[in-house]
This record gives structure tokens, C-alpha cells and sequence, in this order.
């Protein structure tokens, strides 16, 4: 796995029992409390739900709106280094942030990502291979954007889409005018349609002294829009591994990185690797680690924030990850639990609505047997039903 030590200003490491600010309180802020603690930290959280995943397990939390100036002044007197979990906050705000303690990844990083036109530019700026794509604007660019990309394309919000939200398939010109007021706010980007043979996800974590380490690249699956199943390590050719290990790593340096990113790349039918998204947080893809390494996602981006040493990202098993989501998935519950070889994680979440993910499963496969998809199917028990394998999620 490529590992590159190119420098960047680095800082002293944080003593144990320093304090690591988390903004936001979802499932991520969880579990990266948890391995804060494990590394001899404080979690402090800022959230608005004092009931919410994250709040359960931090050692402090702050109440607050994310754009409350007093509450993010409060909040940042208050620890040593901040970090976030979610990206659909200001930018802004982790500037303010950043006056009073280190911010990382930085607001800089978090204002490439967010915006789905500023990182497609980006990437392309540094020569990252993509999907065609242009920006939408107006009329004039919406149907500029048809007779260049051709039908079907898809158009998606440039801010606050995930889990399949915020985006629209265009499959002739009569949808043009429908698909463009369905969405807001505009401008919005286009995407060429590729010719999916699948979606892999990387994940890349960086260190204050340049570091970088990557994970094995795992194969997703999807359903109506959200993760379904992730297998690890992607039963891709060795050399498309290396090459979608080696991509995650020149973002995360061209970025200057402190801290974890996801990378999303589909790979075409001729094996061609294009970059999808990156989110620079711990990633629902990236679950799997924390039972199948050593040093999971969550432990190296504790390591990165708070400027400690990063091990290598080895596994010593193979694995399938599989998200439960909404009342369906919570319903096997009690055969999950009994079922041998299933390690469950549940992340407290008072109600189980349609399309919320409650937790997810990692099963264990010994390293370098990960089954087929027969085997896959079995090992899951309960939770057995073919994945959508063409829904590319794009």
C-alpha cells in the first residue's frame, strides 16, 4: 500500500488527557470518541442533540447551534484540537474555530469538498481522473450541458446531496426544464453517465508530518441511493488497487491533509478509474477497519488530528461490512445478535425511520479468502438479499 512521507509543518503531539473537539453528533462523532478514548483522550462534543449518538460516549458536550458564535467560542476555549464528522456545516465556522486552536482537516479542505462544483474543479486542476462533467448555471448551460454529455446524464445539487439525495437522472429533453427546477440551490453540475462496472472507496489518512497511509480499497454496493454493503479488500486486480491507493494519496497531498478523507471512484468496463467524491471525515465505507485492522479509520484519524505517529493501515482479516438501516434491518435485531461470526455496532439512535442507518455489521473472512458473492450471501444469515449490484450511485 503506497505510504508517502512528503512534509508539511508539523506540530508537537497532543499529551494524554488532552481534549479532542468533535463538531457534530452523529454516528461518526461516536465512534471517533471512542477511539479518542482509546488513545487516552477527551472527547468534547458540539452538537445540537444532547441525546444524539455522539453525546452518549463524549466526555463533554456543548450545546449549539453550528453557526452560534457564542456557542463555537465556547466550545473552542475548551479543547485542544477540533476535528468534524459531518460536513454539511460552515466553513465559516471552522475558521472562527481555528483561531483559537487547530483545525483539521481544515475549513479550507471542508469548502472543496461541500461544494460539489469547487471539488470537481479541483480535482481537475490536479489532473484527477473524472466522469465528464459540467457546470449548470442557467438555461442556456442546461441545455449546453444535454448536447455535450449526451442522454442519460444526471443532475445534482451542488451542496448538501448524500445518501442519493440532491440529484436527478435526465433521460431525454423534455426532462431538462423539470429535472432543473426539481433542484436547488442552483448552479447546479451535470455528470456524464460511465459504463459501471463498480464503485470502489478509498480510505487515505494524512499526518502532520506528511504521512499518509491507505487502506485497503473496498467494493460497494448500493440501495435506493444509500450504502448497502461494502466488501474489503475489493476483489480488483492488484494493480487497480494500487493505482486507486495511489490517486486517494495525491488528493490528500494536494489538499495538505491533516486527518482522514474518502475517496469514491467508479471503475468502467475497460478498468478505467474515475473519482466520484471525497469527504474528508471518517466514511460509512470505511467500517469495515474497525474490526478487520489493527489501527481502524477511526483510530488513524485520532492519530492524524492529534499529531501522534501513524502505523501502517494493515488488515489482518477480510471483511464484509453491512449497514442496517431504517425499522426493516432493526427488526433482525435479535437474529443478528444471535447469529455466530456477526459483530454488530449500533450507534443509539432513539427511532429507526425509513432510510436512517442505525448500525452496521462486520463479518470476518481469514485474510486473503474473502468469499464470492454466494459466500457473502451465507455468511450474512439473516441479513442475506442480493445487492443492487447496478445501481452505481452516481
Amino acid at each position: 500500500m503506497p505510504a508517502s512521507s512528503s512534509r508539511s509543518p508539523s506540530a508537537a503531539p497532543l499529551a494524554p488527557n488532552a481534549v479532542i473537539g468533535i463538531v457534530g453528533g452523529g454516528q461518526l462523532g461516536r465512534m471517533s470518541a471512542v477511539a479518542a478514548a482509546k488513545l487516552g483522550f477527551r472527547a468534547h462534543i458540539l452538537t445540537q442533540d444532547p441525546h444524539g449518538p455522539a453525546a452518549q460516549v463524549a466526555h463533554q458536550v456543548t450545546l449549539g447551534a453550528y453557526d452560534d458564535h457564542k456557542a463555537l467560542d465556547a466550545f473552542a476555549r475548551a479543547v485542544d484540537v477540533i476535528t468534524f464528522e459531518f460536513e454539511n456545516i460552515s466553513a465559516d465556522a471552522l475558521d472562527c474555530l481555528a483561531q483559537h486552536c487547530p483545525v483539521r482537516p481544515s475549513g479550507a479542505i471542508l469548502r472543496t469538498s461541500q461544494d460539489r462544483l469547487a471539488e470537481k474543479t479541483f480535482l481537475s486542476d490536479a489532473d484527477i481522473p473524472l466522469a465528464p462533467w459540467m457546470a449548470v448555471t442557467d438555461h442556456a448551460s442546461l441545455h449546453a450541458a444535454a448536447e455535450t454529455l449526451g442522454f442519460p446524464f444526471i443532475l445534482k445539487t451542488t451542496r448538501n446531496g448524500y445518501d442519493g439525495k440532491g440529484q436527478a437522472r435526465v433521460y431525454e429533453a423534455s426532462q431538462l426544464e423539470a429535472a432543473f427546477a426539481s433542484l436547488a440551490p442552483h448552479p447546479l453540475v451535470a455528470e456524464g453517465m460511465v459504463d459501471f462496472a463498480c464503485e470502489i472507496s478509498v480510505m487515505v489518512v494524512r499526518g502532520t508530518d506528511g504521512t499518509t497511509r491507505c487502506f485497503a480499497p473496498g467494493l460497494n454496493y448500493h440501495r435506493d441511493g444509500i450504502l448497502d454493503l461494502t466488501l474489503a479488500p475489493a476483489p480488483v486486480q492488484e494493480e487497480t488497487a494500487q493505482r486507486a491507493q495511489a490517486l486517494a494519496t495525491a488528493i490528500a497531498e494536494k489538499l495538505d491533509l491533516i486527518g482522514i478523507l474518502g475517496v469514491e471512484m467508479f471503475i468502467d468496463r475497460t478498468g478505467t478509474l474515475l473519482v466520484n467524491e471525497i469527504a474528508p471525515r471518517p466514511h460509512n465505507s470505511g467500517h469495515w477497519t474497525m474490526d478487520a485492522c489493527p489501527a481502524d479509520q477511526f483510530d488513524m484519524h485520532i492519530r492524524a488530528v492529534a499529531g501522534l505517529p501513524l502505523p501502517p493501515a494493515l488488515r489482518h482479516s477480510d471483511a464484509a461490512m453491512k449497514n442496517l438501516v431504517g425499522p426493516d434491518d432493526m427488526a433482525l435485531w435479535p437474529d443478528i445478535l444471535a447469529t455466530p461470526g456477526h459483530i454488530p455496532h449500533l450507534y443509539g439512535k432513539a427511532e429507526a425511520r425509513a432510510g436512517r442507518k442505525m448500525g452496521h455489521v462486520n463479518i470476518l473472512f481469514p485474510y486473503g479468502s474473502l468469499p464470492g458473492a454466494l459466500g457473502v450471501q451465507d455468511a450474512l444469515g439473516p441479513l442475506a438479499d442480493k445487492p443492487e449490484t447496478e445501481d452505481n450511485d452516481q
